[in-house]
């Protein structure tokens, strides 16, 4: 399905019923790497995914966007879709772009799930990498950033005995829009540190990482689950930073164990 938000055409998906969980995708992906939850929530919950403005199916944009521009999108769909609060799940970018939804909308969020991610802003460092993986795509493109991302998006294990998953990993990539991978290293590498936010965000919370995440280790999403008052702490076993699609099972069923006592909290 596709609307206009924010003078843009934005691509989504709307299955099922119930509480609506809205899901926002990682780096250099699109709502695509969110089909295990699909196929395993839509059955007990409204899912809701969104190809983020220069992903998927959705509008490239050739100006500076940042965070909080991905964020009004999102909230955009949302009153588009009549939903007034929702739960959400972000990874990685998605994750940047959930903190920028709870500082600017947190009456929208009712809970949130924060998977392999970090709440810091970029060292000097990291920016530097930011630009420089920037000037790699303006230069050649998709693939090569497809060939510089995948050992750090999969875990050795799936690189090494699942090539089902790094093949699938790799056509999200490709079919990311030049563009897009651009302004999506910008807005990263601009984006606030976040980690003030940590102690004042009172909805109920779940951290997720892969045990084997290297672009985002378990450290920094201990360091957020800490920080957090009263979050949930869960680690994937035998994934790496996209733990959601590597070890779907796993991941379903720490979000399901935590929507349900979510539900036996608020009634």
């Amino acid at each position: 399905m596709k609307t206009t938000i924010n003078g843009l055409t934005l691509s989504y998906s709307d299955q099922g019923t119930g509480t609506p969980l809205v899901f926002i995708h990682a780096f250099p992906l699109s709502q695509t790497m969110w089909q295990p939850q699909i196929d395993a929530l839509a059955n007990s919950y409204r899912v809701i995914t969104i190809d983020l403005r220069g992903h998927g199916e959705s509008d490239t944009v050739l100006w500076n966007d940042t965070l909080d521009d991905y964020a009004a999108d999102v909230i955009g769909l949302l009153e588009h879709l009549g939903i007034s609060q929702a739960v959400f799940v972000g990874l990685s970018m998605g994750g940047y772009t959930l903190f920028a939804i709870y500082r600017n909308y947190p009456d929208r969020v009712k809970a949130m799930v924060l998977a392999d991610t970090r709440a810091q802003a970029d060292s000097e460092e990291g920016k530097a990498g930011r630009r420089a993986m920037a000037q790699m795509a303006f230069n050649d493109g998709a693939s090569a950033i497809g060939d510089l991302m995948l050992p750090k998006l999969l875990a050795p294990s799936t690189m090494e005995h699942h090539p089902e998953i790094v093949e699938q990993v790799r056509q999200m990539i490709l079919q990311s829009p030049t563009a897009g991978i651009i302004v999506d290293l910008m807005a990263m590498a601009a984006r606030p540190d976040s980690t003030d936010l940590l102690p004042n965000i009172t909805c109920p919370t779940l951290v997720i990482v892969g045990e084997d995440d290297q672009a985002t280790p378990i450290t920094e999403s201990q360091y957020i689950a800490n920080r957090i008052p009263g979050s949930t702490f869960v680690t994937i076993p035998q994934a790496g930073h996209i733990s959601n699609f590597e070890q779907p099972v796993a991941f379903n069923q720490a979000l399901s164990t935590f929507l349900g006592t979510l539900y036996s909290l608020t009634g």
